[in-house]
């Protein structure tokens, strides 16, 4: 059983997308290593690469050719300077020439050496990419990675070794299987999946980078609420967080007054904003609207479990931070922490036994994961029992079944954006409808739900499967004019 850590589920990086931006971006850092290790790094003149499937079909509009450039230049998405994307890669197909891994230049053609295979599949899974390294003297290496959501690759004929070959002590496959482990041992959720994150890193750790990633999302959307304007890639989406945010803060009682200094500033207003539910919801929106603006303009975001769906959690999340304060003041740091460890644990169980990959199972594989993700992380920190988190996440996907993806344009943004405000309220919903059921009762368990979402995704036609081959990809009448 792979062993999948609460990190692999959340990561920082660069939008616009987990498995045609993050993934590819990996790929290329991957090659370069696999180069140095044969001992080929040096002896590189040229380097190709092949994008298959749907990395070919949506590639230009998730910036996959961004991200392939980006990796083999040795930048890295969790540190690199987001400003600087667009003028470097201009500058990089102005100049011709490469850097690789930031050491050595090459030679590089745009047009020559990133070629899209718009009518050719791999096997093993829609996102495929190869890079062939063309050596001084003669020779070639070649390797072959897939993009499997999630920002998660795999190299061709790889097995699973190292952090993921890691034996837990509490091993899950599936809900069963966590549900087993809280009964047997008398624990909630968070508590197993801490006791497992405690086989790679120690507990302070774990709090540490969960809190990290946390503030990540919180930068995102202070970010987002304040950036106004047109978003990249030609479809001429106008920017509506911000406007939002003004209006919301405007009308919470401040005398149409929204002052604040920095991000924490910011926190404390929205979260003493209102307790109205009408302007709460609002807020929810604005949240969800905020983060994928910010994804869809190349922004940092956090990945949960995709760039795609980055909104929904951050949004839950959010609303669970600034609104839920019936237990004295909020849900503090250990709530924030249970409800990521919760979350975690429900995304790798889809990941495991379905999909978190748009490309293999449609929208419902990303906006329908995170909005489980998200009802199990909110159930769990409003003092749900283990049965009742694991309900909310079966009654979050229960209602995104065969939702497909079909990007116009190929871009992260129609119906995508919008989409993260849907997911985050079917989650709330879903939390508030679990704490009031009995668990024991249900007739749809979370192991049948996803087992069903796979099944759906099989039957699913590839035109629904982020190919923008099908839905309002092909019904809406736009001109791109920029991808």
């Amino acid at each position: 059983m792979e062993s999948i850590s609460v990190f692999d589920i959340f990561k920082i990086g660069v939008g616009p997308s987990s498995s045609h931006t993050m993934g590819p971006w990996r790929a290329a850092q991957a090659f370069m290593g696999v180069l140095r290790e044969q001992g080929s790094f040096d002896k590189a003149h040229r380097i190709t690469t092949d994008l298959f499937g749907s990395l070919a079909k949506t590639g230009l509009g998730h910036g996959t050719d961004i991200a392939i450039m980006l990796g083999l230049s040795g930048d890295d998405p969790v540190t690199c300077d987001t400003a600087t994307i667009n003028p470097r890669i201009d500058a990089m197909k102005e100049a011709h020439r490469l850097r690789l891994a930031g050491s050595r230049g090459i030679d590089f053609d745009y047009d020559r050496d990133i070629v899209f295979h718009m009518s050719e599949a791999l096997p093993f899974h829609p996102n495929g990419v190869r890079f062939t390294a063309t050596l001084e003297g003669g020779g070639a290496v070649t390797e072959t990675y897939y993009s499997v959501g999630g920002g998660f690759i795999v190299q061709e004929g790889e097995t699973v070794t190292g952090s993921r070959a890691i034996t837990l002590p509490h091993p899950v496959g599936r809900g069963a299987d966590l549900s087993r482990w809280c009964r047997s041992l008398g624990k909630t959720i968070p508590e197993i999946v801490m006791a497992n994150e405690l086989a790679w890193r120690s507990e302070a750790e774990v709090r540490s980078g969960l809190l990290t990633i946390w503030r990540t999302m919180t930068e995102c959307m202070y970010r987002g609420c304040h950036t106004d304007g047109i978003l990249p890639g030609g479809l001429n989406v106008t920017r509506r967080a911000a406007m939002m945010n003004r209006k919301l803060l405007q009308g919470s009682g401040s005398s149409g007054r929204c002052e604040y200094d920095d991000l924490d500033g910011w926190l404390e207003m929205v979260r003493y904003s209102t307790r109205d539910f009408q302007q709460v919801l609002r807020w929810v929106s604005t949240f969800a609207l905020a983060v994928n603006e910010e994804n869809a303009a190349f922004g940092r975001v956090v990945t949960a479990p995709t760039n795609g769906a980055a909104g929904v959690i951050s949004a839950v999340l959010m609303y669970a931070w600034c609104f839920c304060r019936s237990m004295s003041g909020g849900i503090g740091e250990q709530g924030i922490i249970d409800f990521m460890l919760t979350a975690g644990e429900i995304g790798s169980l889809f990941k495991k036994g379905a999909t978190i990959s748009a490309a293999m199972g449609g929208c419902q594989a990303e906006i329908g994961v995170s909005s489980a993700m998200a009802a199990a992380g909110l159930a769990q920190v409003l003092g749900a029992t283990p049965g009742q988190a694991m309900m909310a996440a079966e009654i979050a996907m229960e209602h995104h079944l065969g939702m497909t993806c079909d990007p116009i344009g190929g871009l992260v943004q129609i119906p995508c954006i919008e989409r993260n405000t849907m997911g985050a309220i079917k989650a709330i919903t879903a939390a508030h409808i679990a704490l009031e059921s009995d668990p024991t009762k249900a007739k749809v368990s979370l192991d049948g739900v996803i087992k069903t979402m796979w099944e759906t995704a099989l039957d699913m036609q590839s035109k629904y499967k982020e190919t923008s081959e099908g839905g309002l990809a092909v019904n809406i009448s736009v001109s791109v004019s920029e991808c």
